[in-house]
């Protein structure tokens, strides 16, 4: 027997902001919330499906150090450029770790900073 992942949690400084943003960016709805202290979003079908929820909760001071954790993501519905556009419009923004320029994803920050990275190949729908 083996675990899954079923929940990522992220502390930020506004949840209600991320949640809006990764709920656009992944097609995931508010399943909960409290207040403006958390807010836990993911796939309609809700908590326990075939995707973990992430739950983003409201911390004043970062957490000491680089993240160390980050989401990649793939389009659905369309090409990677198509995509990337669709993420810059939401809300994200380049970012640079050092990267060549030659790899085939993007880097990529959320309102937050938080990194997370698009992918180029394009992957079915659940």
């Amino acid at each position: 027997m083996a675990c899954r992942i079923s929940e990522l949690v992220l502390g930020c400084r506004d949840p209600q902001v991320l949640a809006r943003f990764w709920c656009e960016v992944l097609d995931f709805v508010v399943l909960d919330s409290e207040g403006n202290e958390f807010f836990e979003i993911g796939p309609r079908e809700g908590f326990g499906g075939p995707q973990p929820t992430i739950i983003l909760s409201r911390r004043d001071e970062p957490e000491p150090g680089k993240t160390r954790l980050h989401i990649d993501v793939n389009a659905t519905d369309r090409d990677q450029d198509a995509e990337l556009e669709r993420l810059l419009k939401l809300g994200a923004r380049p970012a640079d770790i050092g990267q060549s320029g030659d790899e085939p994803w993007h880097v990529l920050a959320d309102p937050e900073g938080n990194e997370f990275c698009l992918l180029k190949a394009r992957l079915n729908p659940l």
